[in-house]
């Protein structure tokens, strides 16, 4: 067994060069590599492209590193919850490439199991088929997207153990699957980590060959991204 513990988050992040492409898991506010994502703040790495489900929020989040302009250009699907990203995006400081939420889903696990393109009827006649190809299967319109892979995948799981195998919990079991698989290499980090053996093997569900980098997390806010009461 491999043992794949680092001492942290800023041991994991050590050696992201400027200009690298990231993959963050996570889905809002759920699920996301709190850590990681502060460590990457510290280290000051610029001109980063990052592919996320989202941008996160003004001050929580991929947010961060926008307000810091370490972010060079965004891959998202939903980013409606950031002024900072909105004015940016204006302004013409961020490039930006939207994606519909199914297809950035499938393109991050094309790239992980080696499928450079596949077929997708979501954004035909929008914008987003803008310089694709298109083809046509069973009489429907269909829009080649092409994979997505990551220099770094950075996610963020429930349980880990020495050697890697992940098991996430809840809502967190989103966008961070496909993306652990998609990275040259592949970051975690945890709220508990265990040793190998503690984790019962049918409940894994990223395999820890995909991962490179494991670390056990501290001090997570979990914020809520909309908080809806009753009166």
């Amino acid at each position: 067994m491999i043992d794949k513990r680092v001492s942290g988050a800023e041991e994991a992040v050590n050696d992201i060069p400027d200009h690298a492409i990231l993959m963050l898991g996570g889905f809002g506010l759920c699920g996301i590599p709190e850590n990681t994502i502060q460590a990457l703040l510290k280290k000051g790495v610029k001109g980063l492209t990052c592919i996320s489900n989202n941008a996160g929020v003004d001050d929580f989040g991929i947010g961060l590193l926008l307000q810091t302009r370490q972010v060079k250009k965004m891959i998202a699907s939903y980013v409606g919850e950031n002024a900072e990203f909105e004015r940016q995006l204006l302004s013409g400081e961020l490039e930006v490439e939207l994606i519909p939420q199914g297809t950035l889903a499938e393109r991050c696990r094309a790239g992980g199991a080696g499928i450079p393109a596949f077929f997708t009827p979501a954004g035909v006649g929008t914008e987003v088929a803008e310089g694709k190809e298109t083809r046509i299967f069973n009489g429907k319109t269909y829009l080649m997207e092409h994979w997505l892979r990551a220099d770094f995948s950075i996610v963020k799981a429930w349980k880990g153990d020495y050697a890697g195998n992940l098991i996430y919990r809840g809502t967190a079991r989103n966008f961070n699957p496909m993306m652990a698989t998609a990275g040259n290499i592949t970051i975690a980090e945890v709220e508990e980590l265990v040793p190998p053996g503690a984790l019962d093997p049918n409940q894994i569900h990223t395999p820890g060959i995909f991962v490179h980098r494991i670390f056990q997390g501290k001090h997570y806010e979990k914020r809520i991204e909309q908080r809806t009461i009753s009166k």
